[in-house]
C-alpha cells in the first residue's frame, strides 16, 4: 500500500495515511476560463525519512505531477479529453548548502536538464513548500472542454522511483518508507446555458 493517498470528490472528504507519512488535506481548485482549465492546490505531506536522508547526501529526488481531465459518459467509461504532466527535480548541494528545484514539462534525461525552470532556496522547508505548491497550472485547452458536459479532474502526485540511482531503486523495493503518492479528484459541473 502506498504511504499516502488522498481522494477528494468536490470538497475535502477524507484521508487515508499509512504509518510512513503524515499528511493534511488542502483544497483542490480548478478554474475554467476562456483560456483553458487551470489547476491550483497545495499538497501537504512530509517527505519520508529515507528520502530526506538521501537528499542531504546529495542524491536528487524526482517528483511527477499528472493531471487528467475526463468527460463523463453514461453509456461507457469516461473519455479522456486532456492530460498534462509536470516533472520536478529537487537537489541539495552540500558544499554551498543550497537547494535547487527544477521544473519541466518533459522527463529529465541523463544528458542534461534541457529546458527547465530553476529555483534556488536556502532552506529545506522553503524548497519543499515550492514542491508542494501548484499554482495556475494549465491542464487543458478551452477547446477540449464541452460546456454542457460533466467533467472530472484527476490529480496524481508521486515520487518517481525510476529516476533514482540503481542501488536506491533496488533497496527501495518493498519498503513503504520511499512511497509518496497523493491522488485527488474534483468534478466540474456543466456551465449554465446562456
Amino acid at each position: 500500500m502506498c504511504a499516502l493517498l488522498f481522494v477528494l470528490i468536490g470538497q475535502t472528504s477524507g484521508a487515508i495515511a499509512s504509518e510512513a507519512t503524515a499528511a493534511e488535506s488542502a483544497e483542490l481548485r480548478v478554474d475554467r476560463t476562456t483560456d483553458g482549465v487551470f489547476l491550483s492546490t497545495s499538497l501537504q505531506f512530509a517527505l519520508p525519512e529515507l528520502a530526506e536522508d538521501a537528499l542531504y547526501k546529495g542524491i536528487p529526488m524526482f517528483f511527477v505531477a499528472e493531471a487528467q481531465v475526463l468527460r463523463h459518459r453514461w453509456y461507457w467509461s469516461d473519455k479522456q479529453v486532456a492530460q498534462a504532466t509536470r516533472y520536478l527535480r529537487l537537489s541539495y548541494q552540500p558544499l554551498t548548502r543550497r537547494w535547487r528545484l527544477n521544473t519541466s514539462t518533459v522527463p529529465f534525461a541523463n544528458s542534461g536538464l534541457g529546458v527547465v525552470l530553476g529555483q534556488n532556496f536556502d532552506d529545506y522547508n522553503d524548497a519543499m513548500a515550492a514542491v508542494q505548491r501548484i499554482a495556475r497550472w494549465k491542464i487543458a485547452d478551452a477547446s477540449a472542454m464541452e460546456s454542457d458536459a460533466l467533467h472530472t479532474v484527476n490529480l496524481r502526485f508521486r515520487l518517481d522511483m525510476s529516476q533514482l540511482p540503481r542501488p536506491f531503486q533496488i533497496g527501495a523495493v518493498g519498503q513503504s518508507g520511499w512511497n509518496v503518492l497523493v491522488s485527488r479528484s474534483q468534478r466540474l459541473m456543466p456551465e449554465p446555458a446562456k
